[in-house]
């Protein structure tokens, strides 16, 4: 079949679509499919969200609106992509790959440390759920957006942003700091994953220097004496970047202490980055990425711990929705911030 032709559009559209729902309904668990059914305006938001902001065009010539909408011409303060509730205010102010590479050379070149989130859907459930989390997030300099459903609400609010998940970011992040010269410490795991993941990254960019690797044990505090015995260890080894395999909240309040801390350490929070490179854990195929089911992948390897996870995100989607819209047209309220702190 012909997706390309003006007369098949609205048929691709219609069969992507259901094949979709199928897929998903499969893969979840049917609890969430009821919070979504009697979730009001659902079906009404997604609609709009499918046909103006998904695009598909990327897979096929031509199928998405999105490659004809003419976003309007905005400054880059106003661009930014923002989420927020009651109590807090996020936003994704290192756009795209160029950005970060621009912010994170510039802070190595002087000598300054930072502090990296990446902000997806489980975040924004936890940061309307943890106070500590929401301070942990008011002190990064970086957010980047870790997931396609931030990417997709970009988009529909007109401040598109590029998917940078964790995993992704790391190999190119090392590169940036071996061209500067600069030591680097593995973070969270276990010993094992963290040797094999030194190993790997050693092996794939010349010129890295790891200086530590670092298993915390169990109970570890990230904002007490035991991220103390971390930050110690960090400075005794002269470490110029830390990344951060804690999961969170664990990391990202981590990151936010020790850049209190130690002023001159850059902390990036990656998830379970190295265990996809020791090969602890099995990452989806990038087909599978490709179309936007990492998820789905992750859900079924582990459904006891993803799909509880996931069906809380899923609650959160229309409210998050909503907002995105509020961007798009200009009732949102709030200060845009700038790229960057």
């Amino acid at each position: 079949m012909d997706w390309a032709s003006d007369d098949t559009e609205s048929g691709a559209g219609h069969w992507l679509l259901t094949l979709f729902c199928a897929s998903f309904a499969q893969g979840l668990d049917h609890s969430i499919m009821v919070i979504i059914r009697q979730t009001s305006g659902f079906s009404y938001v997604l609609g709009y969200f499918l046909t103006e902001c998904l695009d598909f065009a990327v897979l096929w010539p031509r199928f998405g609106r999105m490659m004809q909408l003419g976003w309007p011409e905005m400054t880059k303060q106003e661009a930014l992509m923002r989420f927020w509730g009651d109590a807090f205010d996020v936003t994704v102010n290192v756009p795209d790959w160029v950005a970060l590479e621009r912010h994170i050379s510039s802070r190595l070149r002087a000598g300054d440390g930072f502090s990296l989130a990446t902000i997806n859907l489980d975040h924004l459930v936890k940061l309307r759920q943890d106070r500590r989390f929401r301070d942990a997030y008011a002190a990064q300099d970086l957010v980047v957006a870790d997931g396609n459903p931030i990417v997709w609400m970009s988009k529909l609010a007109g401040r598109p942003v590029s998917l940078i998940p964790g995993s992704d970011a790391i190999l190119p992040l090392v590169r940036i700091a071996a061209a500067h010269h600069k030591t680097l410490a593995l973070v969270g795991s276990t010993d094992d994953t963290l040797a094999a993941a030194k190993t790997y990254l050693e092996r794939e960019v010349p010129g890295t220097r790891i200086v530590a690797t670092i298993a915390p044990p169990m109970g570890f505090d990230p904002v007490g004496g035991s991220a103390d015995e971390v930050l110690d260890a960090l400075q005794a080894v002269d470490a110029d970047i830390a990344f951060l395999a804690l999961g969170a909240p664990k990391q990202e309040l981590f990151a936010a202490y020790g850049r209190g801390k130690l002023d001159h350490v850059g902390f990036i929070s990656i998830g379970a980055g190295l265990d996809f490179f020791s090969g602890a854990q099995v990452r989806a195929p990038a087909w599978v990425r490709a179309i936007a089911m990492e998820w789905l992948w992750r859900a079924v390897s582990q459904p006891a711990r993803l799909i509880p996870r996931y069906a809380k995100c899923f609650k959160i989607l229309p409210v998050e929705l909503i907002h995105a819209l509020k961007l798009r047209f200009g009732a949102a309220q709030g200060t845009p911030a700038r790229e960057g702190k």
